[in-house]
Parts: structure tokens; C-alpha cells; sequence
């Protein structure tokens, strides 16, 4: 049984403490917000656990674990001190606000002996892990482009642009599937309700590989939109998170140059046109897996799958995003930017 407390009860808080409480291997006992209002209906719904608006006093405790779903800009701060009074932490994404600040509590958390945990809800999704292993068993073929949105009306934040906010979930879903990371990262970005807030962004992503991932994220669209569009070489991939049942549908449909003279590029090109399936995908709840993969890693001692480094890899996007954008949408070489803050940062030590 693994004792654990949960510090922010806003928007994911709430979802959070449901599934831990839920959990047969795990003991809820803490939930903490500064905000009162807040805690009274928690109190309610789970009279058994302890309230308070002191977030020093689940460290002080002897709770294993602490799980952190506050503002971004807080991150560093309360996972450092959980990190320092030896608790495991689930951290929501992004895990930090800085690239320097996610390697520090690496490094802290490898000293500790502790799990650090980010928690990319995606990497735990039914539909993504099959929509992986299509990719990665060459289902689809050479993957030539993947085209994502996140659109909605808000939820709009005051600490965090439209990139920060959304772009964490599909930049870690485009890595799960791709297997690695990208060379360079180009975008765009215009605030519109809030000067100098971006609530519209386009991303860029450039593979190694040739493949290209385009990503559009709006706090400003009528619709709620969550989708993204597999390209490939035999076959084309549609994962659509909003349908309540039919999650991914996979298109036996392609274009191809027939060769001549070993020449690829012979006009016109030869379309293919196959069956549309629908596979089956389980219904588990993803943040239930997630949280069950928390507390796995933390009884058997293994690495998470969205450890500190995953949440570094997606943090060095998102800052490189941001570059971009301030820019006017330069294209941002993530090598090089690695190598400059590496010397930056051994000349401030």
C-alpha cells in the first residue's frame, strides 16, 4: 500500500485524486489547495482523507508519494521540496518551465533515489499505443508527414500560452509514435484576447527521417477538435480523440510514382484506394493507467515511461517553439541550441 497526497485541486486535481483513491494498492490520505473553496467539496466527496491549504504538510508526513497538478510556473519549486523530504512525485506536464529547471530535478531525483514522474496522459492511451505500434511495425510504410490539432474555445490560462498549455500532449504523442526526436522546430504564434499571450500557434517538427509534423493549437475555434493524421507510404492512419467510440480509422489508401528508367518521379502518379478499418480499442481510461503506472514504478523501482528525461525532451521543444516565434517563425536547430545551453550553463556554474 503506498501512501501518497495530492497538492492543486483546478483542473486536473480533481481527476487525479478520483483515480488514486480508486486504486486498490494505493492510500489516499492528503489533498492540498491553497484555495479553501476548492477543498470543501473534496471534503465531501472523500470525508476520510485530510485537507489543508499547507503544502508543507503533506513533506513533513510520512506519505510516500506526492503527486503536483498546480500551476506550471510552481513545478520546480514543489517538486523540489518533495524531492529533498524523499517523496516520489507525479508531476503534471510540462514538468517545468525551463529546460535548466527539468535537469536539475533529474539529477536531484537520481541523488534522491526517487521516482520522478511527468504526467504525458497521452503515452498511456489505448489508441496512441496502437497507433505506435502500426508505425513501428511498418504497417503504414515510410511515414512522409503527421498533421495534429488541439482546437477549442479556451480553456484559456493566465500563466501559460496556448503552446505550453496544449502542446505538451501532442508533442509527446508525435515522439511516442516517431521513436525519437526531432532535429528542428519552427512556429508561429498571435495573441489576440490577450496581448502578448499566444492563443493561436502552428508547429513545425523535422525528423532526421525526412518526416515532417505540423501541429495547430487555438484556445479561439468553435469546435473541439483532437486529431491527428498518419501519412504514410502504404497506408494513412486517422486517430480522432473526441469520438466516443471509433478512436482510429486506417485508410488502405495511397499515392505512389511508378519508376521508369529508374526515374521515381514519372507522371501521373498511381492512387491506390483499399478498405477503411476500424480496429478495436480498449476503453480503459488513460489517466487510470497512468496513475496505476505511477505507483508501479514507485513498489518495483522502474523507470517510469514518462520520466524527468521524456518531460525534458518535450520542455526543449516547447522552448524552442517559443524562440521561434519571438523570431517571426525562424526554424530553431535543436542541436545546436543543446550545445549552447550545455556551455551556458557550465559557464554560470
Amino acid at each position: 500500500m503506498i501512501n501518497l497526497g495530492v497538492i492543486g485541486c483546478g483542473y486536473w486535481g480533481p481527476k487525479l485524486i478520483r483515480n488514486f483513491y480508486e486504486l486498490p494498492d494505493c492510500h489516499l490520505t492528503q489533498i492540498c489547495d491553497l484555495d479553501e473553496s476548492k477543498l470543501q467539496p473534496l471534503q465531501k466527496q472523500y470525508p476520510q482523507v485530510r485537507i489543508t491549504t499547507r503544502y508543507s504538510d503533506l513533506f513533513q508526513s510520512e506519505i510516500d508519494a506526492v503527486v503536483i497538478a498546480t500551476p506550471v510556473k510552481t513545478h520546480y519549486g514543489l517538486v523540489k521540496e518533495a524531492l529533498l523530504h524523499r517523496k516520489h512525485v507525479f508531476v503534471e506536464k510540462p514538468m517545468t518551465a525551463s529546460c535548466q529547471e527539468a535537469s536539475e530535478l533529474i539529477s536531484l531525483a537520481a541523488a534522491q533515489k526517487r521516482i520522478l514522474m511527468v504526467g504525458h496522459i497521452y503515452e498511456y492511451h489505448p489508441a496512441v499505443s496502437f497507433l505506435k505500434q502500426l508505425i513501428q511495425n511498418g504497417d503504414l510504410g515510410e511515414i512522409y508527414a503527421i498533421d495534429a490539432h488541439r482546437l477549442n474555445l479556451g480553456l484559456f490560462r493566465p500563466d501559460v500560452n496556448v503552446l505550453w498549455d496544449l502542446g505538451p500532449h501532442d508533442i509527446c504523442i508525435i515522439l511516442s509514435v516517431m521513436g525519437k526526436e526531432p532535429v528542428s522546430v519552427s512556429a508561429r504564434g498571435s495573441g489576440h484576447l490577450n496581448p502578448g499571450l499566444c492563443d493561436l500557434a502552428y508547429l513545425e517538427l523535422n525528423f532526421s527521417n525526412g518526416t515532417s509534423a505540423h501541429i495547430h493549437l487555438s484556445w479561439l475555434d468553435p469546435r473541439k477538435v483532437r486529431q491527428i493524421t498518419v501519412i504514410g507510404s502504404k497506408k494513412m492512419a486517422v486517430y480522432d480523440d473526441v469520438a466516443e467510440a471509433e478512436k482510429i480509422y486506417l485508410y488502405d489508401k495511397g499515392c505512389a510514382f511508378t519508376p521508369c528508367n529508374g526515374n521515381s518521379t514519372t507522371w501521373p502518379p498511381h492512387y491506390h484506394y483499399g478498405d477503411v478499418t476500424i480496429p478495436y480499442i480498449s476503453n480503459t481510461e488513460p489517466l487510470r493507467i497512468e496513475c496505476n503506472h505511477f505507483l508501479t514504478s514507485i513498489r518495483d523501482r522502474i523507470t517510469p515511461l514518462t520520466d524527468g528525461a521524456a518531460g525534458l525532451k518535450v520542455i526543449r521543444i516547447l522552448e524552442a517553439a517559443n524562440l521561434s516565434i519571438n523570431n517571426e517563425g525562424q526554424r530553431v536547430n535543436l542541436l545546436l541550441e543543446e550545445i549552447k545551453k550545455k556551455a551556458l550553463y557550465t559557464g554560470s556554474r
